[in-house]
């Protein structure tokens, strides 16, 4: 199962997490698009989770394609014939991929083979084809598996927690997961302005907009983009914006090239009492004890 690379370095990377269950991640930060081949049998079910962009699949030699959209999953299982992965990433695209043997699934699963469609007895033997939004709880796991920067030897042991907690979230179907809590968000408009929204105070994180300014840059009401961004991302704007600073602050506190102070500025923080805290508050430890359990 060796990959076929025609992609530029560093935008591929591969995981072994377990026995028989690989992570492929893909980041493409380049200006041009990639592509990405890779040989994979039939004993593997895939989950392809697109991040952001819009990737292209293609099957039989290129004369079937098949879409990801952002945000959304993938999940591609044939017990008949292989499938192998051939990707086409756009610039500023990402994707997580998880390969996992059928046999591994059936083993979680045992005991409730019929909670899962395609492991019942009388499908085991077809094709099975699935796309479906990926949900807050999802996003934040796999950006964590994306932005992973910890010590080497730790690696394979978080990538598998993320991994088993990834697979329990996607199959778990939660009852508060009903749009129709929220009915504005059946219009595909204003879930892209609620993405824009979230795109806007990631990409300005140090000197966000207020709500107000939000709104009116993605123009929705305030209400509606309070009401929706929870909806979408399960916690109100700014929540969001705290928990995604402190793991980009964590990220650059285990990469050792920046101070407490330069971390601080980066994410936000004028002061370094106020950074301090912060960190603190979301993690339990100071940002100066954070590195010290890093080379301890």
């Amino acid at each position: 199962m060796e990959p076929k690379k025609s992609i530029a370095q560093g935008i591929y990377e591969e995981v072994v997490v377990d026995e028989g269950i690989f992570v492929l991640k893909f980041l493409n930060d380049t200006t041009e698009n990639q592509i990405f081949k890779r040989e994979i049998s039939t004993q593997f079910i895939q989950f392809h989770f697109c991040g952001k962009g819009l990737v292209q699949f293609e099957f039989n030699q290129g004369n079937y394609q098949l879409p990801l959209q952002e945000d959304h999953s993938l999940l591609l299982y044939n017990p008949k014939m292989d499938l192998p992965l051939s990707l086409s990433l756009p610039p500023k695209s990402w994707v997580i991929s998880i390969l996992l043997p059928i046999k591994n699934l059936h083993q979680l699963f045992s005991k409730e083979a019929n909670y899962i469609p395609f492991l019942s007895e009388e499908n085991k033997s077809h094709k099975y084809y699935k796309d479906e939004l990926i949900s807050p709880s999802m996003s934040i796991v796999l950006s964590q598996l994306l932005q992973f920067n910890l010590h080497p030897v730790v690696k394979p042991l978080y990538f598998k927690a993320k991994v088993y907690e990834l697979l329990s979230l996607y199959f778990n179907v939660p009852q508060d997961m009903d749009v129709e809590q929220c009915p504005y968000l059946n219009d595909e408009e204003n879930i892209q302005k609620i993405k824009k929204a979230k795109d806007i105070i990631i990409e300005r994180m140090a000197e966000p907009p207020t709500l107000q300014e939000l709104a009116q840059e993605i123009n929705l009401p305030i209400n509606k983009l309070k009401e929706g961004f929870k909806q979408v991302y399960g916690d109100p704007v700014f929540s969001f914006l705290f928990d995604y600073k402190m793991e980009v602050a964590r990220q650059l506190l285990a990469g050792g090239s920046l101070n407490v102070n330069e971390v601080g500025l980066r994410v936000g923080y004028s002061t370094a009492s106020h950074f301090i805290a912060a960190f603190k508050k979301k993690y339990g430890v100071t940002p100066k004890k954070f590195v010290m359990s890093l080379s301890s």
